[in-house]
């Protein structure tokens, strides 16, 4: 198998994980709750801000595999967070004359996107000693 099919595979391997494991994490939020908000869509993408900050701080602190890297970075991360249904659940918010709930979508999407990317690699620095 040559590097540019064995890059497509594992990248497709951890696509699907990522796709199941947001598909089955928005379902059991959302199952929660009768809230028009998308609660399921926030912590997805509110995890995988988590995961991605604590990921990239074992990356910049110890050797991770290219082949690792790619799976769980595009594969996995990129298929379980997502901002096209984000954006998507923003402008219906908005269709349906929910602007407050929209701009509460926003902002705490973003800002606590963010933030948690930034702890999980903080996280990460402190167990490194960095």
């Amino acid at each position: 198998m040559n590097a540019t099919v064995l890059k497509i595979v594992i990248i497709a391997g951890g696509g699907a994980v990522g796709a199941l494991m947001r598909f089955y994490g928005s379902l059991y939020i959302s199952g929660k709750t009768d809230s028009t908000f998308p609660l399921g869509t926030l912590f997805v993408n509110l995890a995988g801000a988590l995961i991605i900050g604590i990921a990239w701080g074992i990356v910049e602190f110890r050797y991770m595999a290219p082949e690792l890297k790619d799976f769980i970075f595009v594969g996995i991360l990129g298929a379980f967070t997502t901002f096209s249904t984000y954006s998507l659940e923003t402008v219906n918010l908005i269709r349906y004359n929910q602007y407050k709930m929209a701009a509460l979508n926003i902002i705490v999407s973003n800002v606590s996107g963010i933030i948690l990317a930034f702890l999980g690699y903080s996280i990460m620095k402190y167990i490194y000693k960095v």
